[in-house]
Formats: structure tokens, C-alpha cells, sequence
């Protein structure tokens, strides 16, 4: 998660699936969304502490790592619990029977 690599999901995609998701029954996939997103804020506060403290950046750096390896995994679960539900890969919307119950549910 460098600054430069890729995510699987961008923020505005990954907001668009915890908007869906965090109002069905199961608000799982929000959740992984919400750490997703918390993860990445503290993975850039890492690099601004780097780039901004005149402290040895080790603390920095182990830390900035710990989240780039937690970020992948949680991406990897994410990726996998959007197949396993049956979501649109292309438009990130939730299946039509998790709508209905979604809708049933308001």
C-alpha cells in the first residue's frame, strides 16, 4: 500500500459498498469497509510523520508496513465476501435478494 501502488478498490468504491451494505442485516462487509478506510488514514498519517519528523522514522516504518500487510488481507477478505454474496463486480451493487431484504427491512 506505497503510495503509488494500487488498491483493489478506490475510496469512492469502497464508500458505495459500505452506503449499500450498512443498511441490511448484515452490516459485515461495511465493517470491512470501515477498517479498510481507517486503515489507509493511518497508513498516510505514517508517511507524513516520515516526511515530517526530525525522529528516526523506524517507529514509522514498522508501522506503515504492519498496516500495509493488514490492508491487503482485509482487501483479499473483501473481494472474496463480494463474490461469495453475488455483488455486481462492475458496478459494486449489491445483489438483488440482499436488496430485498434490505428494502423489506425499511
Amino acid at each position: 500500500m506505497s503510495q503509488d501502488a494500487p488498491h483493489r478498490f478506490s475510496n469512492e468504491q469502497l464508500m458505495q459498498i459500505l452506503d449499500q451494505s450498512g443498511i441490511y442485516m448484515c452490516a459485515c462487509p461495511a465493517q470491512v469497509v470501515s477498517q479498510m478506510l481507517e486503515l489507509r488514514k493511518l497508513h498516510q498519517y505514517q508517511l507524513d510523520c516520515i516526511s515530517e519528523s526530525s525522529v528516526p522514522p523506524d517507529t514509522h516504518h514498522c508501522i506503515a508496513q504492519a498496516v500495509q500487510r493488514a490492508h491487503a488481507l482485509l482487501e483479499e477478505a473483501l473481494d472474496e465476501v463480494l463474490r461469495i454474496e453475488g455483488w455486481d463486480r462492475d458496478t459494486l451493487t449489491m445483489p438483488v435478494g440482499l436488496r430485498a431484504l434490505r428494502d423489506s427491512l425499511l
